[in-house]
């Protein structure tokens, strides 16, 4: 039997524990946090989610398979490479762009970033894949 307490728990703290890895994962490349720790934040929603449900709800809430957050991550990570090598500069040296955003200013953005996209990504699907498949056990 499962309670609906924390299932009313689960439903309101996986929007706040999304936003709060979206957040880390933001300031992570200049502050403690980054890929790594937002992925396993962004994992342990859904893993409170699945324990107050089941995976099955859990993976429907998703929208997207895990695998696919794999492969995405992956992506993202082999992406944020050639920038580097199409400027003539070492593997995976950092390349920044700024850019004039009106009424925000100046914002710039760098192949780290990107990279940390990535290891997010697959931080999160490598995790959600392993307790998923534990918790179907």
């Amino acid at each position: 039997m499962k309670s609906y307490i924390v299932q009313l728990a689960a439903t309101r703290l996986l929007p706040v524990t999304l936003i709060l890895s979206l957040l880390v994962f933001y300031r992570g490349h200049n502050e403690p946090g980054g890929g790594f720790i937002g992925g396993l934040m962004a994992a342990a929603g859904f893993i409170f989610y699945a324990m107050a449900y089941d995976t099955a709800k859990a993976e429907k809430k998703l929208r997207v398979s895990p695998l696919m957050l794999i492969v995405a991550g992956l992506s993202f990570a082999f992406i944020s490479t050639l920038p580097s090598l199409f400027a003539g500069n070492p593997f995976f040296t950092g390349e920044w762009i700024s850019l004039n955003i009106p009424l925000l200013g100046k914002l710039k953005l760098g192949s780290p970033l990107l990279f940390d996209l990535g290891v997010y990504l697959a931080v999160w699907g490598v995790i959600i894949t392993i307790i998923f498949n534990v918790m179907e056990e």
